[in-house]
């Protein structure tokens, strides 16, 4: 399991401004955090980091196709 000790979170360009906030943290080597702004001390999602940049390319693929 990856430790997310020092985890700079910032919230997402897709999250709306109605409260369906999702911060990402995305500064760490090896992983990239998820979780809901509204519960920061609540469950993060960890993926792998080449995970992660495939979701966000399959994202900005089916926006643009």
């Amino acid at each position: 399991m990856t430790e997310l000790n020092w985890p700079t979170w910032r919230k997402s360009s897709r999250s709306s401004d109605q409260g369906n906030c999702v911060e990402v943290a995305d500064n760490l080597s090896a992983a990239v955090g998820v979780r809901d702004s509204k519960d920061v001390a609540g469950p993060v999602l960890v993926f792998p980091a080449q995970s992660w940049r495939n979701f966000l390319q399959e994202i900005k693929e089916k926006d643009h196709g």
